[in-house]
């Protein structure tokens, strides 16, 4: 147990999650010195997370802080960073215990230890509450090699990595509406960020983005953002066999509830016909499931397309903060 206050908790608890990166200065100092590689661009992400809203108040603090590190790398994921390091600012709620933060600081150990991160600075405080959790990702990638959300063009491929709806099922899980599973309770609370394959995608992919808030609601944003229309079909999205259980054995189970779900952090991406055996060979070397689940087309939004070739009705799309 940490003691001391603030300044004792960040000596004894964070500074050894530095792991010595001279960039971090041992948390001595108000900010952190990175030196990118020669040559590369800084991809910086920031992303915060609200006990009940990104994670179930009842969530023990392993769980949070694995979630809340592992979620913020799926951005870097995305843009095909390699992962520097990164930033935790924290406001623990009023009467947190120093047990409850020492499971905390627990859980960061030991997702940043399984990507090879470290940390490099950030802040600590108090507040009414709830827990709040904000991460800053720093990355790099070769310059003008980031992949980004624009950039789909019309006629190509649209992909998708391993499966949807595990995580959306995961929840539930959690949540107590389903039977305890541990691979689906594993999939919400420790989602993988496909780094490995973000960095792959570098110069294959045209567009990309991480399936967070929703498969549906993602793919809008590669639509809005590239001026095109995704057409997704159904019978293609890439489904686990737990999720293809409940679709056929639970009262009132939809696919829509799955393609709209959110916390996949799974990647979607785009890119040319021609580069099909390509996404399919890295898919093979990273053994990882890569799906072609659309096509890229004139026009605005995203269409899911089911049999007969009628469009589905998917609501929202997933999961908005406001």
């Amino acid at each position: 147990m940490a003691g001391g206050g603030e300044f004792g908790f960040i000596r004894t608890r964070l500074a050894p999650l530095t792991r010595g990166h001279p960039a971090a200065l041992d948390l001595s100092d108000d900010a952190a010195v990175l030196t990118p590689d020669p040559a590369c661009q800084l991809v910086v992400a920031s992303d915060m997370l609200v006990a009940g809203v990104h994670f179930l108040e009842s969530d023990p603090p392993e769980i949070a802080a694995e979630r809340a590190l592992r979620s913020n790398l799926s951005d870097l994921a995305a843009m095909g960073a390699e992962p520097l390091g990164y930033l935790s600012s924290i406001a623990w709620p009023s009467g947190v215990t120093q047990a409850w933060r020492d499971g905390f600081v627990d859980g960061l150990a030991s997702a940043q230890d399984a990507f090879g991160l470290s940390l490099l600075g950030g802040d600590t405080t108090t507040g009414p509450g709830p827990l709040t959790v904000s991460l800053t990702m720093l990355g790099q990638v070769p310059a003008g090699s980031a992949l980004l959300r624009r950039g789909a063009q019309i006629g190509e491929d649209v992909w998708a990595s391993g499966t949807i709806g595990d995580a959306r099922l995961g929840l539930d899980v959690a949540r107590g509406v389903l039977p305890a599973n541990p691979v689906l309770l594993e999939r919400y609370q420790r989602p993988t960020p496909r780094l490995a394959l973000g960095i792959g995608l570098r110069g294959l992919a045209s567009a990309c983005l991480d399936i967070s808030d929703g498969l549906i609601a993602d793919a809008g944003h590669i639509a809005a953002v590239s001026g095109v229309r995704l057409e997704l079909q159904a019978s293609q999205v890439p489904l686990s066999s737990l999720a293809r259980s409940w679709l056929a054995g639970e009262s009132g189970a939809s696919l829509i509830a799955l393609v709209t779900g959110g916390d996949d952090y799974e990647l979607l991406f785009c890119a040319p016909q021609a580069s099909r055996a390509a996404v399919q060979a890295l898919g093979a070397q990273l053994d990882l499931a890569l799906t072609r689940i659309g096509t890229v087309r004139d026009g605005q939004g995203v269409a899911l397309i089911g049999a007969d070739d009628e469009v589905l009705e998917t609501g929202a799309g997933g999961f908005t903060h406001f």
